[in-house]
């Protein structure tokens, strides 16, 4: 059947789509607005003015009306902000902070400073603030119990032959039986744009060579349009950027701005200067303990993959016979590991052995919170790292650290299965997506909890 003569295909969602957005925004006016005024009432009771005092009513009336302005310029009633509760928020807030500011602003032209009642706005804001916050998130979260149904309609159009993404959609249309966005045709682009009608998002997949077709045929179709590409899980792209007048994806952000880079190291120096100090004590016990024990060095040296891939050599203090230590870590140690020695069996399970490590964060080499850094040899199922997952290269992305996500969630010791790695990975790039100094300072604490653990050995 050729695509220009085919027949329409069935529209199975719902035909009351259109009330349920009119729903939408009433609904959430209704609560922006009650939140504010609920917030003002409430502060100007508080502050014992609420009858004896109509200054705030005034400068609610004058709010209000700014606010919903705003909110309708800002795009805080657009499906893609009310379909995500943070981003729902955050427009709200925004509103708010602009129809405040504008009501400060007029309060000074007028010169009515005097009888501005700044208590009762402060108060008023405070409350506001989190009323507005609490309430979009609230009804954004549950939003189809609360209109009756889910008034964002998402259309997946698909070629014969290709993968579907996962997710929920409104309507399933095979395009091959319909449309054709090769053949240049005005009664297959209306019959496109009925298929269409009412939608707020359709989904394309198509083959790689289709692409550039169909996205000639949505930019006109005056709807959000979207390829799916099932290759970006993983390129796993993290924006378009541009180079010139030619766009490109953006695969990885780099090192952290400046300011965080001087927090992170600043932090890294103080506190292990520190425990340098604090520890050297325990420190010169170790040293005897392990140079008494068996004979060889105090420290062992082993190569590691360091930040941006590079090697480093990192330190550590002895724990096993010098004739049966394994510098390349293909062998990974057991429980009752028979190169481990007898201080070394101990300093093992109660992590001192990584000490001097403090010494590579003086260094530059490490951090104290990061992912931790892997011999070259190291396996998980007679696996090299690499092998099992090809983004073990992504987590090299910062300095290696003494402890890290992963050590704190109790992954640990010897990696005998896949999974034992990927449970490490997953961690570590989730640390490296999330960054921040109170999350370091969160795992450092925690650490605490982990140095005892029944896989350190």
């Amino acid at each position: 059947m050729s695509p220009s003569r085919g027949k329409k295909p069935a529209r199975t969602w719902r035909p009351s789509a259109s009330s349920l957005r009119v729903r939408l925004i009433l609904g959430m006016l209704t609560v922006d607005t009650g939140c504010i005024i609920v917030s003002y009432m409430a502060a100007a009771g508080l502050r014992g003015v609420f009858a004896n005092d109509t200054a705030w009513i005034v400068i609610l009336a004058m709010v209000i009306p700014i606010f919903v302005i705003t909110t309708l310029n800002n795009d805080s009633y657009a499906a893609t902000n009310l379909r995500d509760p943070f981003r729902s928020v955050a427009r709200g807030l925004q509103a708010y902070a602009l129809a405040i500011s504008a009501v400060i602003f007029i309060a000074f032209c007028l010169k009515a400073s005097d009888t501005f009642p700044r208590l009762v706005v402060a108060t008023s804001s405070a409350f506001a603030i989190a009323s507005l916050a609490l309430g979009r998130f609230l009804f954004v979260r549950h939003m189809p119990a609360l209109i009756g149904g889910n008034p964002f309609s998402i259309v997946l159009l698909y070629d014969s032959g290709q993968p579907i993404p996962r997710g929920e959609f409104s309507v399933v249309i095979a395009a091959d039986s319909y449309f054709d966005p090769d053949h240049h045709d005005p009664v297959m682009y209306d019959r496109l744009a009925q298929s269409l009608s009412g939608a707020d998002r359709v989904i394309v997949a198509c083959s790689p060579e289709r692409r550039l077709a169909w996205a000639q045929a949505l930019k006109g179709a005056n709807i959000q349009s979207e390829i799916f590409m099932p290759e970006l899980n993983v390129l796993a792209p993290l924006g378009i950027s541009a180079h010139g007048d030619t766009p490109t994806v953006i695969i990885a952000n780099g090192p952290l701005v400046l300011f965080d880079r001087f927090v992170k190291r600043s932090f890294d120096v103080i506190l292990a200067s520190c425990a340098l100090v604090t520890l050297m004590p325990i420190w010169i016990l170790i040293a005897l303990s392990v140079k008494i024990d068996s004979p060889g060095p105090i420290f062992f040296s082993q190569i590691r993959i360091g930040r941006s891939n590079q090697m480093f050599r990192l330190m550590k203090f002895r724990s096993m016979r010098v004739d049966l230590s394994d510098g390349a870590g293909a062998r990974s140690t057991s429980r009752n590991d028979d190169r481990i020695t007898r201080v070394g069996k101990f300093i093992r399970s109660t992590s001192i052995d990584e000490l001097p490590q403090l010494l590579n964060v003086l260094k530059g080499d490490m951090s104290i919170v990061g992912p931790r850094p892997h011999a070259l040899g190291s396996r998980a199922a007679d696996k090299l790292f690499w092998e099992v997952d090809q983004r073990y290269w992504h987590r090299h992305a910062a300095k290696p650290g003494l402890t890290g996500l992963a050590q704190i969630r109790g992954y640990r010791g010897a990696t005998l299965y896949e999974d034992d790695l990927r449970n490490r990975l997953q961690a570590d790039l989730e640390y490296l997506e999330h960054w921040s100094i109170w999350r370091d300072i969160k795992i450092i604490l925690l650490t605490f909890r982990v140095l005892l653990h029944r896989n350190a050995f």
